[in-house]
Order: structure tokens, then sequence, then C-alpha cells
């Protein structure tokens, strides 16, 4: 009998601990939704797939795109909510570093440098439901007009 309540207590015990560790919403995989979202006219990706894995104080992220033409590209990069730079890699070498911010659980901006200046910025939100992530990017063009995009993403799954 001692012994039946005893491991009742430490599954009770570990059940609760595991209940009480809050999950990252931005955890899992994410399909663009190409309808919900908004593009410059022809740059709005056929397929764009975001993978989030929790690591450490940070996360891992992977995207994979393809273009309306079938092309395809990758980036990932592994990075703290710090403010410290994290190096992107892609399929065409290394891309521009990015720093991770995350003022609340529900909201992370992203910040792009080139040099010491800040050159794209991505604020990526979490809906009250977690379903959806939509990732608002504003920066400049060649002839230094603002440009902004807003891409609508649906969770397909959780990352363990």
């Amino acid at each position: 009998m001692k012994t039946r309540f005893g491991v009742a207590t430490v599954m009770l015990m570990l059940a609760s601990a595991m209940a009480s560790v809050p999950t990252d919403p931005f955890v899992g995989t994410w399909l663009l939704n190409p309808e919900l979202s908004t593009y410059p006219k022809g740059s709005c990706p056929k397929r764009l797939v975001i993978e989030i894995e929790s690591v450490g104080k940070g996360i891992h992220y992977r995207s994979e795109t393809t273009d309306t033409n079938g092309n395809t590209a990758h980036s990932e990069y592994t990075a703290e909510y710090n403010g410290k730079q994290a190096l992107v890699v892609g399929s065409r070498g290394m891309l521009l570093p990015v720093v991770l911010k995350r003022p609340n659980s529900h909201l992370v901006v992203a910040s792009y440098t080139r040099g010491l200046r800040v050159v794209a910025t991505s604020r990526r939100v979490i809906s009250g439901n977690g379903k959806r992530m939509t990732i608002t990017t504003v920066s400049k063009d060649r002839s230094g007009n603002s440009i902004t995009t807003i891409g609508v993403y649906e969770k397909q799954r959780d990352q363990h």
C-alpha cells in the first residue's frame, strides 16, 4: 500500500512539474498562408515553411522557401533572446546576422544588420490561441524606399 501511494505521489509531482513548464508558442512548424499575406507585387513565395525549435535560452530557426519559379532556398540560425548577433547561414552562404529580443511571450523582434546598421526588422506575433504567427518585416529597397511585408503563418505542428 505504501509503495503504491509513493509511486502515485511521485507520478503526481512529475505531472505537476511538467504542466508548470511554460511552452514557447513560437516553437513548431509554420506554413505561410499566401492568401492572408501581403507582399510587394510578384514577391510572395509559392511556399515558405519555418521550423522553430527551443534550444537553451533561445531557438534554432530553419526556413525553406520555394519561389513562384520553383527555385528553393533555405536559411537557419541558432540565437538567444539576449540582443547579441547570431550568424545566419543559407543556401547562398552567409546571410545578414540577426539579433533577437523578446519583449513578451507572444512577441519576438528580429533585427538584421549590415555593418553596424539595422537594415530590416521583423516583428513576429503569435495569436492568442497560438495557431497563427504574423511576421511583419520592414526593410528598404535598393532605392531606399521602405518596404513592408506581412507574412501570415498557420501552425502545422508543435516541436518537442
